[in-house]
Order: structure tokens, then C-alpha cells, then sequence
């Protein structure tokens, strides 16, 4: 632990405690000996203007004064663990959406920068050390930083969508509610005015967003939660069926530490195959994800999806 770590360790232990720290635990917390902590006292009270008191009956620190002017350390104060936990989401953030958000932070990073530079991290590390795959991951397009802005200060938006299902470009009012990153891409959940309902948007359909000045329909969460969470993939809403699958023994153990679902259930049967329930509504997704495991899956129950795979499978041999 270095100098700028303890000075930060110091402070979150006297920042919260009503009565004197005892010496002997601000040795132990920030692994030094008495005549360190001595340094970093005077430190913070010459040069940060830290108001510690020393309490000679508890053999202890405080700081003294109103709680309601409770002091704070000046400019940034990070630990060395979160300045490469920063640098780390902000690799993450760029390979997720390139440009994201690099106007609003590019002040905050050069000053993350210079920290890292005194407490010799380097940051040029991290691109080279993080790898970010992503697989159809589509462009966010121009909209993401309004929908951003709607969503954060809970304004209607005037949006004109662009289909990939009908190939039909519509306007709608919405109240934005919530900003989605499933499966790599960017999605908005919002009460549709034109539908009078929940619906879930592609922000990169978005082709044209006006920010109003009308407050958004506010959907309490339970009820959010409920919709979005009730039925299987992306586009939720309510769950009228319940899938059954069996994994066979070969990807069982890979299926069985997978999250399809919230309110999955599932179990290894004697034969060494994995059975996954789930609920869903809108079969598109659920479809899809079956496929993808080939022979290693089989639906079970309901009979309408088992067609739905069996149709989808004879129109691809079909192709052949």
C-alpha cells in the first residue's frame, strides 16, 4: 500500500467513525507502523487541510467539527485497485460502443492518467490486456446520446423507427424508460404512446429522435420488471408457455451453467441429459437459441414449439 492508498484508507475510516479511531487499527488498516501514520496525518492536515484531532484519552484520530460539513479529500482519490478497475470499463465501454462516451470523459481520464503515472500502473497496459469479443453486434447509430439523455431526465421523445420485421418506418411518442445492452447491441424500453403499451426499440432503428419537453409515464418498476423479465429474450411480455428441453450429456454441463432465464428451472436426469424449463411468449428468440445446439437438444413440451423446430429444420434441409 503507497502513500496516496493509505491517505485514502484514512480518510474512509474517519470519515464514518463518531468517536476517535484507536492508533493500533489505523496501523493495521493501512499496514504501516506508528511513525507512518504520524506522516500521514500531518500530511493531510498541512497539505489537504484535513481537520484530524487526537484524542489522547482514546489514543485515537477523529475529525472534528459539524457532521453536515463533513470533509472530503480534494480533486480525485482512487485506490490503486479502482483506478484499473476504471481503466478496465473504460476498454470495455469503447469495445462495446466505440465513441460512447469518450467527449465526457476524456477530462476525467487525463487526470486518471496522471494518477496512474504517479502511482506508476501503467496505463497503456489495458488495451493490450483486455480482449472484448462481440458477435452481431450492430452500430448504436446517432441516437444512443439522446435516448441516453431522455432516459436520464425522464423526458417524451418523438422517434421516427425504421421496422427490420415490416420494413416500415413509423413515428412514435414514447416514454423512455430503460437502456438495454443484451447480446451486444442497444435497445430502449419504453411506454409506446402510439401502442399504449410497454414496447422494446433497436436504437440503431432510431433514424430521427426529438427530446420534448413533456415528462415520460412513469411505469412503476415491479410492473417493468415484470414485463420484461416475464417471458423469454428481448422482447418480452407476458409468458404464455413453458418450453421443456433436454440437453444430451455431451453439452449438459455447459447448459447447465447457463442463465437462459430468470425463473428457469432445471436438472440432470439419470441418463446424464440436462432438462431446462423456461417460460416465454413470443417463440422468434427462444427458436434460434434452440437451433444453435443442433442434435445436442430436444423440445419436449409444448408440441406447438417442437413443430416450430421440426418446420424450421425441413426448410433448411430444403435448401440443400
Amino acid at each position: 500500500m503507497d502513500k496516496f492508498d493509505r491517505i485514502y484508507a484514512l480518510h474512509k475510516l474517519l470519515s464514518v467513525a463518531r468517536y476517535p479511531v484507536p492508533r493500533s487499527r489505523i496501523e493495521q488498516t493501512l499496514e504501516c507502523k506508528r511513525v507512518t501514520v504520524s506522516r500521514i496525518v500531518n500530511y493531510m492536515r498541512d497539505f489537504l487541510g484535513a481537520p484530524i484531532e487526537y484524542d489522547p484519552k482514546a489514543n485515537g484520530y477523529l475529525y472534528k467539527g459539524e457532521v453536515e460539513l463533513a470533509y472530503e479529500l480534494p480533486g480525485l482519490w482512487f485506490t490503486a485497485q479502482e483506478l484499473q478497475a476504471l481503466v478496465a470499463i473504460n476498454k470495455v465501454i469503447n469495445d462495446l460502443q466505440p465513441g460512447l462516451l469518450e467527449e465526457q470523459l476524456r477530462p476525467f481520464y487525463k487526470r486518471i492518467d496522471a494518477l496512474l503515472q504517479r502511482q506508476q500502473l501503467g496505463r497503456g497496459e489495458a488495451p493490450q490486456r483486455i480482449r472484448i469479443l462481440t458477435m452481431g453486434a450492430r452500430s448504436g447509430g446517432n441516437a444512443f446520446q439522446a435516448v441516453a439523455e431522455a432516459v436520464l431526465q425522464r423526458k417524451q421523445i418523438i422517434i421516427d423507427y425504421h421496422s427490420r420485421s415490416d420494413d416500415q418506418l413509423t413515428q412514435r411518442t414514447l416514454s423512455p424508460q430503460r437502456v438495454v445492452h443484451y447480446r451486444d447491441n442497444w435497445y430502449l424500453d419504453a411506454y409506446c404512446h402510439y401502442r399504449n403499451q410497454l414496447r422494446t426499440f433497436s436504437i440503431d432503428r432510431i433514424k430521427q429522435i426529438e427530446l420534448l419537453n413533456q415528462h415520460s409515464t412513469d411505469i412503476d418498476e415491479q410492473q417493468l420488471n415484470a414485463y420484461y423479465a416475464d417471458a423469454y429474450g428481448i422482447f418480452s411480455g407476458q409468458a404464455e408457455h413453458s418450453a421443456v428441453l433436454h440437453f444430451s450429456a455431451t453439452v449438459a454441463r455447459w447448459v447447465a451453467d447457463e442463465i437462459w432465464h430468470p425463473q428457469q428451472q432445471g436438472r440432470f436426469l439419470e441418463n446424464g441429459e440436462y432438462e431446462l424449463i423456461l417460460p416465454y411468449g413470443n417463440a422468434s428468440e427462444l427458436l434460434m437459441d434452440i437451433l444453435k445446439y443442433g442434435p445436442e437438444v430436444k423440445v419436449i413440451e409444448p408440441k406447438a414449439l417442437k413443430r416450430a423446430v421440426i418446420q424450421r429444420l425441413t426448410d433448411t434441409l430444403g435448401k440443400y
